[in-house]
């Protein structure tokens, strides 16, 4: 045993022997820092809480439930990636085989491969290990090769410019510069000059020779404009010139010059309540919200944390010349944190730790000094309307503090953790909950989604044949020649009125095209429609979101939505030429009205009463 024991050391970093329910008859290794904090992994633990201890997922009993040898990955609380190998041998004995695969993460992507990034690779950290942060990757891979403004949503710190510079670093521009300006940093008699720069003697202060704006200065790249919000209204009006013309006129100067740059803007505000309070411009906020991306806070991504920290870690480790480790219990105790201050937050306590850390590990006492303390909530009466035995509002409560640590957590082990609780006893109250909730699944708001998703699957279908039928080099002509006697206009006129009169339910059907700064414009449409040929379409989140998509191939419905023509469901689909190209997009209008009483036609043929 021990020849095979020596053998088996020189390909894993750790073995561990357990008899048939999991308790560790002996543990021998390399003990590195990955298992030397690991005290459950010594003889007379149990595999179950190594695995607890160590990983983000407990797989030992459905192993050995098997019976069968089995080869896996599994993932740490710190990020690190390590190859497990597990087999029965005589006795009902296992032998637990453990490999540290070193170059898994973190690398210089800083992200985990999958279809959604490989198509574009980031060339510089930028850490992405949840589905939120993903999606907000794919958003951001679908803009960085065009003109479309972006604007980024989120909290302060949540890494808005680290996008913006991911999208530039990504995108057809990352050979132009990238030029940041902070909005809210520069005062305000300054930043005129500042974003649209000026000529020789425009103002007394004026340098000789005047000098470049920052929009002037982002020619083939990309602007930012970070905390957009805090933009004068006098000076909103100047941007959404150049947003619209895309060209620059210097203070004290009566000359524009064209610009060719991608404006990125981000807040952490609400633009939309600055609009209704009238601190904000309507017409630049919607010129700006043409691709919006919302980047989630911390708390939303607790998943991410260990990686986070593993890649900070790193960063400051290689900076000070430190080997600072985290025990797995600090890990959970950052995880469980509330981080007001997010991404940055979490690098600031992570520095400090790397920095005043007398010991090679950091554990939980050290991670409590660091954090800020929780603010007291002010204790308030609660409100109950009727009377209910006391096992009954004890249940009621525990089941939504249950329901909200597994929300924010997305883990039984760190729920547990919170609620200061066991995992076997908080896995078997979560069970409960999620047998109530699987019985009592159809709700009236999951009934009523089931009646829309069914219209939407109905509407979907009748744009995506309409754009089938739809010639896509009459399209092309007539974008070529956009005179309205032009006969591919007529015969496309013709087209889309016959169509809308066949169905019948459809208000309006049109054909949008779209500029390279992400502009929405008619082409052309049934013989009823409000908008002239060749005027730009500027419509609420709702409708422009799901037009951007229908230009990036994905036919789609919108929610009901209320633009300056009325309330409507609109259906959009993509026209594709013979070379796969998209070429243009069909629109389908739908009432308001139309829709409600389809919602109460299906309910009556499901059965479905909401």
């Amino acid at each position: 045993m021990d020849h095979l024991t020596s053998a088996l050391l020189s390909i894993y970093d750790q073995l561990i022997v357990t008899d048939k329910k999991g308790t560790i008859l002996e543990s021998t290794g390399t003990r590195n820092s990955l298992f030397h904090p690991v005290k459950s992994a010594s003889a007379g633990g149990s595999i179950k809480d190594v695995e607890q201890d160590l990983f983000s997922m407990s797989l030992a009993e459905e192993v050995m439930g098997n019976d069968e040898k089995k080869t896996f990955m599994q993932s740490t609380w710190e990020g690190f990636e390590i190859l497990v190998t597990a087999y029965p041998i005589e006795s009902g004995k296992w032998v637990w085989a453990y490999k540290e695969i070193k170059d898994s993460y973190p690398d210089t992507s800083g992200i985990q491969s999958g279809p959604s990034v490989e198509s574009k690779k980031l060339s510089f950290p930028f850490v992405i290990h949840s589905k939120s942060m993903h999606d907000v990757l794919h958003k951001m891979q679908m803009v960085c090769d065009v003109s479309a403004t972006v604007l980024l949503l989120g909290e302060s710190g949540v890494g808005k410019e680290m996008a913006a510079r991911a999208i530039h670093n990504m995108g057809n521009r990352s050979e132009g510069p990238f030029i940041p300006v902070n909005c809210g940093a520069i005062p305000e008699n300054l930043i005129e000059s500042e974003l649209f720069g000026y000529v020789e003697g425009a103002f007394t202060s004026a340098r000789k020779g005047g000098a470049m704006g920052k929009f002037t200065l982002a020619h083939k790249g990309i602007l930012f404009l970070d905390e957009v919000g805090e933009l004068p209204l006098n000076v909103q009006v100047k941007l959404l010139r150049v947003l619209q013309e895309r060209v620059v006129t210097p203070i004290g100067s009566s000359t524009s010059h064209p610009v060719d740059i991608q404006v990125i803007a981000a807040t952490n505000k609400s633009l939309e309540k600055m609009v209704k309070k009238g601190e904000f411009r309507e017409d630049l906020y919607y010129r700006l919200h043409v691709v919006p991306i919302h980047l989630p806070p911390l708390r939303n991504r607790v998943d991410e944390i260990p990686y986070l920290v593993q890649f900070f870690l790193q960063k400051y480790n290689t900076l000070y010349n430190r080997k600072v480790a985290f025990t797995p219990d600090a890990i959970d105790m950052l995880c469980i944190h509330q981080w007001p201050g997010n991404v940055r937050e979490l690098e600031n306590i992570v520095e400090r730790l790397a920095i005043t850390s007398g010991k090679p590990e950091v554990d939980v006492a050290m991670v409590k000094e660091v954090l800020p303390l929780k603010e007291s909530k002010p204790t308030s009466t609660p409100v109950i309307d009727f009377l209910m035995p006391l096992q009954e509002a004890f249940d009621l409560v525990e089941e939504q503090l249950i329901n909200m640590a597994m929300e924010q957590y997305k883990s039984l082990k760190l729920a547990a953790k919170v609620l200061e609780v066991s995992q076997p006893t908080m896995s078997r109250k979560y069970k409960k909950i999620r047998n109530k909730i699987e019985e009592a699944r159809l709700s009236p708001v999951n009934k009523r989604a089931i009646l829309e998703e069914q219209i939407n699957k109905r509407l979907r279908s009748i744009a995506v044949v309409t754009a089938a039928i739809i010639p896509a080099e009459e399209v092309i002509s007539l974008q070529k020649n956009m005179n309205r006697s032009n006969s591919y206009s007529q015969k496309l006129k013709q087209k889309l009125t016959m169509i809308q009169e066949k169905e019948g339910v459809i208000e309006w059907v049109f054909i949008f095209s779209m500029t390279e700064d992400g502009r929405l414009i008619h082409l052309v449409a049934d013989k009823g429609f409000v908008i002239e040929p060749m005027e730009e379409y500027i419509g609420p989140p709702e409708m422009m979101n799901v037009a951007y998509q229908a230009f990036n191939g994905k036919a789609g419905v919108t929610p009901i939505y209320e633009d300056k023509y009325g309330d409507w469901k609109t259906s959009l689909a993509p026209i594709i030429d013979d070379d796969g190209n998209i070429v243009a997009i069909v629109g389908c209008d739908y009432s308001k009205s139309y829709i409600n009483s389809e919602m109460q036609r299906l309910s009556k043929q499901l059965k479905i009463h909401i």
